[in-house]
């Protein structure tokens, strides 16, 4: 299956780095993560083009197959324009839709109003590592059975690339305290993609997202030599203003199908 998705095809590149199984069925590619099943996005389908009439409880079945020990279902489209399949079928078998803007630069420009307050680094020590496990906590809770150690297993996975030489993970420090993070990886292909572009909810609104983007952007062209950065980003969170204001520009719209552990049992 060839895959025309910018977005996906970063996605499947950073997934591969980290361990992650790709593999082409013909129809659709599997994704699967071993090191962490509970990863609904390091184990899933990748289908080619909007779900068709009638075909839902087809792919449905084909996930549980793949997948037989999964609590959760997750599709991704390979389309670029958004498209899903019927919105009423696909609620009917209790999928929901997330559609997220992905985005490119190949060059960037300097936030209007930097932060200069916080020491801007690479990720290095034990603890700048348990640091980002309690940012990403943090910045995104969520209550559900073994989410802890789905971030642990998903941050050593991260780590490991960085470590394999496949890019870096920045953070924006306020002495020794990790306040911001994001990761910035690549295969060698003129391609970076960043990953998880996150501020701990205390240290929001000063600017420092911006600055870290714009630390990482520089280093990605200068130091890994990238000719294009790729963001994936939610259109309906205030986050992707500054990503326009650096120099991204909306290219695609990424569609995934999810059905959470408790829906898909």
């Amino acid at each position: 299956m060839e895959i025309t998705s910018l977005g996906y095809r970063t996605d499947l590149l950073l997934l591969a780095l980290g361990g992650s199984e790709v593999s082409d069925a013909g129809s659709h590619v599997v994704v699967r993560t071993p090191a962490n099943p509970t990863f609904w996005w390091g184990n899933f389908l990748l289908l080619p083009s909007a779900v068709g009439a009638g075909e839902v409880d087809g792919w449905l079945e084909i996930f549980r197959q793949t997948f037989p020990d999964a609590k959760h279902v997750a599709f991704g489209i390979d389309s670029v324009d958004g498209a899903a399949g019927d919105a009423g079928e696909l609620a009917a078998a209790g999928l929901e839709v997330e559609r997220s803007t992905v985005m490119s630069a190949r060059s960037v420009v300097p936030p209007a109003r930097p932060n200069t307050t916080s020491a801007y680094r690479f990720l290095s020590s034990d603890d700048d590592w348990e640091q980002l496990v309690g940012l990403t906590l943090a910045s995104n809770p969520m209550d559900m059975e073994g989410y802890e150690d789905f971030v642990r297993r998903r941050e050593a996975a991260h780590r490991a690339v960085v470590e394999a030489g496949h890019g870096q993970w920045f953070g924006a420090f306020d002495g020794d305290r990790l306040q911001a993070s994001l990761g910035l990886l690549t295969d060698g292909s003129g391609v970076a993609r960043f990953q998880d572009v996150q501020t701990h909810p205390d240290d929001r609104g000063q600017g420092i997202a911006s600055t870290l983007v714009h630390t990482a952007s520089t280093y990605g062209f200068d130091e890994l030599k990238a000719e294009t950065l790729v963001m994936v980003a939610d259109p309906e969170y205030l986050a992707i203003r500054i990503y326009r204001a650096l120099g991204f520009d909306g290219t695609e719209t990424q569609v995934q199908l999810t059905k959470p552990p408790k829906a898909a049992e």
